[in-house]
């Protein structure tokens, strides 16, 4: 059974000057690059294309890649405080650091080939392409053991047909990691994962989702008939998809839960300014005990979310066990930043509800986190089985 003291043992809770350099780093970047032009990127449903180009000059989408591939070579901790800090002003643009990052740079690194590596990690740790994670499905969500899309192997290459669904970086990612099935009477031990191109012919971009949050992130579905792919692009041995997607998803919690984080502490933060600048019978609002508790309470879950955050990341970066740790931060920060933000809209008050004040657009954001990458239902699942393992 696992127990929290003993995943507390020898964990450092201290940043390190390098730590506090990349928080500043990332927290100069949104403030200078990512906030202006925000409004309108999230009316407008624009990819922020010119600022996505920035990050990965100065590498926020290969922080924890190797610099023998083009990566920054840091540690999961680090990469949780980029995160944090981008996600307080832009959920959009962390969403794409976080996809390019966790799930296609980190299974590139983990499973791939060194031929894949050469072609694929290099371009994508250094900002030259984004990359798409592909996995669920019109009918496959939270069951992913329940693959339509196919990879019919011919010998020398397979054939791809089939449907993905609510893909991040669909329209510009310039290769996907497409989870396949192959052996369909293998059940998930059937399951295959290639890297397949874009512009591969019979690769077509679906529809672009017009969603509720994270409104600058291109969210399509992808469509695959007839691809043929080459064997060389498959990752792992046969049959290897599944434990591929399942491992890459709970780092991807991680990226996740501190992308959470940080949109509820970025919503804390304006509700804590506007509070002690708006005026109500007389005196700042602040003054007035319901909006300090409000506050107070908030303070305190955010800090709790942090701490379960850099519990999962410190646990990664010392090669311990961290799929409970991974599920409970993204429960509880998910959770916390879709309350946290609702808060900070009431505390607002009219002004909350108006796009300028920016944090009806962080309420929207929050919502997702309690879905992608896992809804908060399969994270109690996975807390439950670690539970008794």
């Amino acid at each position: 059974m696992t127990t929290a003291p003993q995943d507390l043992q020898g964990l450092n809770f201290n940043l390190s000057e390098e730590h506090l350099a990349v928080q500043e780093a990332a927290r100069d970047f949104a403030n200078t690059e990512l906030l202006p032009g925000i409004v309108e990127r999230d009316n407008a449903q624009q990819f922020p294309a010119e600022q996505v180009q920035k990050m990965g000059e100065l590498g926020f989408l290969g922080m924890m890649v190797s610099p023998d591939y083009g990566g920054g070579g840091m540690d999961t901790v680090s990469y949780v405080l980029a995160i944090e800090e981008i996600s307080k002003v832009d959920a959009s643009a962390s969403v794409i650091m976080s996809v390019n990052n966790s799930l296609v740079c980190y299974g590139l690194e983990a499973f791939g080939s060194e031929e894949q590596k050469q072609k694929y990690l290099v371009p994508l740790a250094s900002g030259q392409m984004i990359g798409a994670f592909c996995l669920s499905e019109p009918e496959a969500g939270s069951d992913a053991t329940s693959q339509s899309t196919t990879a019919d192997d011919m010998g020398d290459h397979y054939v791809v047909n089939g449907t993905k669904n609510w893909i991040t970086n669909g329209s510009t990612s310039g290769v996907a990691l497409v989870i396949a099935q192959t052996h369909r009477e293998k059940g998930h031990r059937g399951i295959n994962c290639l890297i397949v191109e874009k512009g591969t012919p019979g690769f077509v971009v679906g529809k672009k989702e017009d969603k509720l949050g994270i409104r600058a992130s291109d969210t399509h579905s992808l469509l695959f008939t007839d691809v043929n792919v080459p064997k060389e692009n498959r990752i792992g041995d046969d049959g290897f998809g599944f434990k591929f997607a399942m491992s890459t998803l709970n780092g991807g919690r991680i990226g996740i839960a501190a992308q959470a984080l940080g949109i509820a502490a970025g919503a804390y933060e304006l509700a804590l300014k506007y509070s002690q600048e708006r005026k109500a019978f007389g005196k700042a609002i602040f003054e007035h005990q319901a909006i300090q508790f409000k506050l107070a309470e908030m303070a305190t879950k955010i800090e709790a979310a942090r701490l379960l955050v850099y519990k999962a990341a410190r646990l990664k970066d010392e090669h311990k066990d961290y799929v409970q740790a991974a599920a409970m931060a993204k429960l509880f920060a998910s959770e916390i930043a879709m309350w946290a933000a609702t808060e900070a809209v009431q505390i607002h008050g009219g002004y909350g509800f108006v796009k300028e004040f920016h944090v009806e657009r962080m309420m929207r954001d929050a919502k997702i986190t309690q879905i992608y990458e896992g809804t908060s239902e399969i994270q109690k699942l996975v807390i439950a089985r670690e539970l008794i393992r």
